[in-house]
């Protein structure tokens, strides 16, 4: 993966039957109450404000929740 995505992008490819804002809470619960993914994320400068992920956030998120 070598493009930065939005995280409401991603959250509706991992919850697509659901809404915008419904998608983009359940994609923060699963990141936020994932220590481990929270700790790697840390690392990167993520900050659950940001809009837009990294690469290399991105790739951690997949490693840990899989591929949506």
């Amino acid at each position: 993966m070598s493009q930065f995505m939005f995280k409401q992008d991603l959250a509706m490819a991992y919850f697509p039957d659901r809404s915008k804002e419904s998608a983009g809470k359940l994609l923060a619960r699963e990141i936020h109450t994932n220590e481990p993914l929270m700790a790697e994320l840390s690392r990167t400068a993520y900050s659950p404000k940001r809009k837009l992920l990294s690469p290399k956030q991105l790739q951690i998120i997949f490693s840990f929740l899989g591929e949506p």
